[in-house]
């Protein structure tokens, strides 16, 4: 009885360890993408998601999970188990939130941790062919003559394109009003149509429109001219130290084991570093952004203070 016994409590703990010590990955990883179809986060989410399903031998499924501001997806993946199963693709709308919505269900850097940066994008300043003005100095001096009757458009509040316009405005010493869409697909549709004569966009995708001649574009928002759009000047050539970008990373839930976010870290880095997708990023307009998990971490926290100092430079009221 007592050999039984204890062969029977062998087995018990036999059976548990490999609960205890299951390999990773052992099912499909998630990434959760808190935008809609088609924007900067669901390219890029894609574009990762067939390299780390090769590398790591499980499907890597992309689920689009909008609203609330980004809220909504990003609640999911700091409830999610912290195994490494759940991830997050997310961009400065993230930072920006830790000031405009005090009252979200999570805290960035309590309740998601850092695994990868992704990549970097400048936008462009476009306005409608209607609108009279055909340079940002001629913008600006058509904004001030016309104090709080021109309209800019934008993704949605907390978005980098509505804090690009926000904090232009306040540079600028100019007063517009914000139009928010449910993405920028609206709010582009919007700005071709005329309803809305002015908008911070995507560059990649705003280049058609304006090479169309359904757009003009006035200035790119880089620290340097953009290659793609090398006619336009960059805008803190005529506002001095205006700089907007959005850019993208991968988080999980708080309490991911290190060595999983190191794996996941170093297979992301390895992706960016490849020729092709550098060749990729340079015609969607972005620059690949390595870094490891302790300087993204690190590169969270700033981007909160930045963002928080120019959400109260432009005044954008906080939610």
């Amino acid at each position: 009885m007592r050999r039984r016994a204890f062969l029977t409590a062998g087995a018990a703990v036999a059976a548990t360890r490999p609960a205890i010590a299951q390999p990773w990955p052992a099912r499909p990883i998630r990434v959760v993408v808190p935008f809609g179809l088609g924007g900067s986060a669901d390219v890029a989410a894609r574009f990762l998601a067939e390299p780390l399903s090769a590398t790591f031998g499980v499907p890597v499924v992309v689920e689009n999970r909008p609203g609330g501001g980004a809220v909504i997806g990003t609640e999911a993946v700091a409830k999610a188990a912290p195994d490494g199963h759940t991830l997050l693709m997310m961009s400065n709308t993230h930072t920006a939130n830790e000031t405009l919505i005090p009252n979200r269900p999570y805290a960035l850097l309590r309740d998601l941790t850092p695994v990868a940066a992704v990549n970097v994008a400048y936008h462009v300043l476009a306005v409608h062919p209607g609108l009279p003005a055909a340079t940002v100095p001629e913008l600006v001096a058509h904004a001030r003559a016309n104090p709080g009757r021109v309209d800019f458009a934008s993704s949605g509040p907390g978005t980098p394109y509505h804090i690009a316009g926000e904090v232009f405005c306040a540079m600028a010493g100019i007063r517009m009003n914000h139009i928010p869409f449910r993405g920028s697909n609206e709010a582009r549709t919007a700005l071709i149509a005329g309803q809305v004569p002015v908008m911070f966009d995507a560059i990649p995708t705003m280049r058609e429109q304006i090479a169309g001649g359904r757009v003009r574009g006035l200035a790119t928002t880089g620290p340097e001219r953009s290659v793609l759009l090398p006619e336009l000047p960059s805008l803190t050539e005529v506002v001095p130290g205006f700089e907007a970008s959005i850019w993208l990373g991968l988080m999980a839930p708080a309490g991911l084991p290190a060595p999983i976010a190191a794996r996941l870290n170093a297979e992301v880095n390895r992706i960016l570093g490849l020729p092709e997708t550098r060749a990729a990023q340079a015609r969607a307009g972005a620059l690949p952004m390595p870094m490891t998990v302790a300087a993204f971490g690190e590169f969270l926290a700033r981007d909160i203070e930045r963002q928080r100092d120019w959400i109260r430079l432009a005044r954008i009221e906080v939610q």
